[in-house]
């Protein structure tokens, strides 16, 4: 099993680690390190997934190119042009760093609803609804949506929920013409790179965007289309009336949903057997959407 990074270490420069990234400040510009930590039920789970920081990083520097014709932050994904300080340990930077655009984050989710799953089949079937988005009578658990339905959540701070928000307070927080432009936008990359991962065997059920302003222009920012952001389903086992197999981290929350685990108290450990399943589904997505080897198999 590959070397598991769950935190890296750059001298003298500023950090703020997040759930999974280690986010450092090189003045006008960010260097992001996705690292290995994996995160459900909002805590940071004491077990990393070997590579699966390369992942997340391959996947969206894959996207970002792919939607090329969407302003985005990315600058490169080249260790040599980080400029970083003399000496810099970069091995553990290999594959999961990009040397991004500062901008001022828009803080809102800009969640796009495809199929229904999760949070929103929970909804459904108490309102008939989701997220204040009236929806058909008569729909099933999984069940495609007549059309994607945008849902922004509020961009909670760590340890906290994000909250679902509707389109009314979405133009309260952010202005009317902003609004307008993340969920046009923001279901414009959905349906694209749906239809895409859909010719590659892969559901891609719901997902979320982020956004950021660098002086007048909105730019995608973060990551995009990933197992950690999305809801990865195989095709070929899809079947609607039911939860789906996936490639993301349900594999790992349904482990921690049957442990006992009482979500209140730290959880436990990762069993070796379920550490080296996800990380094949983490590649395994990588691999069907991009058509490439994971490099580092």
């Amino acid at each position: 099993m590959p070397t598991t990074v769950t935190e890296t270490s750059l001298d003298d420069l500023p950090v703020r680690r997040g759930k999974v990234r280690d986010i450092y400040d090189l003045g006008d510009s960010l260097l992001l390190v996705s690292t290995d930590r994996i995160s459900a039920f909002d805590w940071v789970l004491p077990t990393g997934i070997p590579d699966k920081g390369r992942v997340l990083t391959q996947l969206s520097k894959f996207w970002f190119e792919h939607f090329r014709d969407v302003p985005n932050q990315m600058i490169s994904g080249k260790i040599e042009d980080f400029n970083l300080p003399a000496g810099a340990d970069v091995e553990p930077l290999v594959g999961r760093a990009m040397l991004v655009r500062k901008t001022t984050v828009v803080p809102i989710e800009c969640v796009v609803r495809g199929y229904l799953s999760g949070s929103a089949w929970t909804e459904y079937q108490q309102t008939g609804a989701v997220c204040g988005v009236e929806l058909p009578t008569g729909l099933q658990e999984s069940d495609r949506l007549p059309g994607p339905v945008f849902t922004p959540a509020t961009k909670a701070e760590q340890g906290e929920h994000d909250l679902n928000i509707g389109y009314d307070e979405l133009v309260a927080r952010v202005g009317r013409d902003l609004a307008k432009q993340l969920s046009t936008l923001s279901i414009e990359l959905y349906t694209r790179g749906a239809e895409y991962a859909m010719e590659r065997g892969v559901i891609i059920a719901d997902t979320k965007f982020e956004f950021g302003m660098l002086e007048d222009e909105l730019l995608l920012i973060d990551e995009v289309l990933t197992p950690d952001s999305s809801r990865f389903w195989p095709a070929d086992q899809y079947k609607p009336g039911r939860s789906q197999p996936s490639f993301d981290k349900q594999f790992v929350r349904d482990w921690l949903t049957h442990s006992g685990w009482d979500r209140n108290s730290p959880p436990p450990p990762l069993p070796p057997e379920i550490v080296e399943k996800t990380r094949a589904k983490y590649i395994e997505a990588y691999e069907r959407i991009t058509g490439k080897e994971f490099p580092w198999k």
